[in-house]
C-alpha cells in the first residue's frame, strides 16, 4: 500500500477482526487514528487489545459529537454495534461511512449473513455506504457479491466476506475524501433486528433442507449453535441423531 491517508485524521468505529484490520491498514497508510470499540466477546479478536499493543488511542465509550478527539477527515464504521447519531454525521460534514455485510438494500440491520443463509440465498456480499439518519439506508459507495458455498458456515462466510471487503477499504475512504455522492439504494429492502433467527431454535416441522441451512447459518463458535429440543446441534448428522434418540 501507499500512503494515501498520510496526515489524515481518521476515526474508526470498529469491532471484531475487521475492526483490528482497519486499524492496521489506516496506520500503514500514515493516518492519525482514533478508535471507538466495545469489550470483546469470547473468541472475538479484541480491537482494544490490538490498540494497546500498537499504541493507538481508543475508547470504549460510545461515539458522540462531544467526545471526538479531533475533527476527523473521515469516520469509518466497520462492524460497530451502535447506531451512530446524526449529531456525529453533522460534525464530520457527512464524511462518514459504514461497511455492511449484505448487498443493500437487502438484509439491513443485524445478522445479515445469518439471515441470507437461513433464507437459502445463493449470494451474499458487502456494501460500503454513507451513514445517514436511517439504518443502513445511505447512498452506496461500493458493493461486491460473494457466493454462499453449499458447505459454508456463518463463520466461514463472515470471514470470506470480510476478507473481500477489506480489499476495498482504502478505495471507499478515498471516495469519501473526494466527495463522491454515492448511488441511492434501489430495489426491495429487508430489515432484521438484533438476535438469532427464530431464537436459534429448530422447528422439527421444517423440511430437512431448511434445517441444514439453519444449522450452518448458526455455526460460528463460540456463539451458540442451533438447538433442537434444547440440545445444541453442529451438523445435520447430529440433528438426525437427536431426532432418532427422541431427546
Amino acid at each position: 500500500m501507499g500512503k494515501s491517508l498520510k496526515g489524515k485524521n481518521m476515526v474508526i468505529c470498529g469491532y471484531h477482526w475487521i475492526g483490528c484490520k482497519a486499524v492496521e491498514i489506516f496506520r500503514a497508510e500514515g493516518a492519525n487514528v482514533y478508535v471507538y470499540t466495545h469489550p470483546a466477546g469470547e473468541g472475538v479478536p479484541c480491537v482494544a487489545s490490538y490498540c494497546r499493543k500498537t499504541g493507538v488511542a481508543f475508547t470504549l465509550e460510545r461515539i458522540t459529537a462531544s467526545n471526538l478527539p479531533f475533527t476527523p477527515d473521515v469516520i469509518a464504521s466497520v462492524y460497530y454495534r451502535y447506531l451512530i447519531k446524526p449529531e456525529v454525521t453533522e460534525r464530520v460534514g457527512g464524511r462518514i461511512f459504514n461497511l455492511h455485510p449484505s448487498l443493500l438494500p437487502k438484509y439491513r440491520g443485524c445478522s445479515s449473513l445469518t439471515w441470507a443463509m437461513v433464507q437459502k440465498q445463493a449470494t451474499a456480499g458487502y456494501t460500503y455506504h454513507y451513514i445517514d439518519a436511517g439504518c443502513d439506508t445511505g447512498n452506496i459507495l461500493l458493493q461486491q457479491p460473494v457466493p454462499i458455498e453449499p458447505f459454508d458456515t456463518q463463520q466461514t462466510l463472515y470471514y470470506r466476506v470480510m476478507f473481500q471487503a477489506v480489499q476495498n477499504l482504502i478505495p471507499a475512504v478515498e471516495l469519501v475524501l473526494n466527495g463522491a455522492p454515492g448511488v441511492p439504494q434501489t430495489g426491495e429492502a429487508t430489515h432484521f433486528k438484533r438476535g438469532a433467527p427464530y431464537q436459534g431454535v429448530i422447528d422439527p416441522a421444517w423440511p430437512a433442507e431448511d434445517v441444514e441451512h439453519f444449522i450452518r447459518a448458526m455455526t460460528f463458535p463460540p456463539y451458540p449453535y442451533a438447538t433442537i429440543l434444547g440440545t445444541p446441534v453442529r451438523t445435520m448428522e447430529e440433528y438426525v441423531a437427536q431426532r432418532r434418540s427422541g431427546k
